[in-house]
């Protein structure tokens, strides 16, 4: 399945949902990643020198004693965007930035996902809709 290229059919198509979970990045070392407690399945997971940083729930972080980021919501952009498609990130994170909003990036094969402080997380899809309906 080929994803969509198209900027103007990528905005009128995103759809953004917003996922309920409460999320936080925090970073393991790689001998930490070797190794996740039992049960811990992230959302994901990036490699870096400094360290994996996981994106997880953030009870389960406050549960490991983990240094995490800041509470976020994650809002999934439902239209299969391909990977080489131009504009797309552009186009939303400049809206969101406009509105004060901090937006960090995750794609996937099928979607782009958005990483929001939760406070923010109402008002970037307002912000998200408004730029799907032009």
């Amino acid at each position: 399945m080929v994803g969509e290229t198209d900027l103007t059919r990528l905005l009128k198509g995103m759809r953004p949902v917003l996922q309920a979970e409460i999320l936080v990045f925090a970073s393991l070392s790689e001998e930490e990643a070797k190794h996740l407690p039992a049960g811990l399945r992230p959302l994901g997971l990036f490699r870096e020198p400094e360290g994996v940083t996981v994106i997880i729930p953030a009870e389960e972080a406050a549960a490991l004693g983990l240094t995490a980021s800041a509470p976020m919501r994650q809002i999934t952009l439902t239209i299969h965007s391909a990977l080489e498609a131009v504009g797309l990130t552009a186009a939303f994170s400049g809206a969101l930035a406009a509105a004060g909003i901090s937006a960090n990036v995750v794609s996937g094969y099928y979607h782009d996902h958005i990483f929001v402080p939760a406070g923010d997380a109402e008002r970037a899809m307002a912000v998200l809709q408004a730029l799907a309906e032009g």
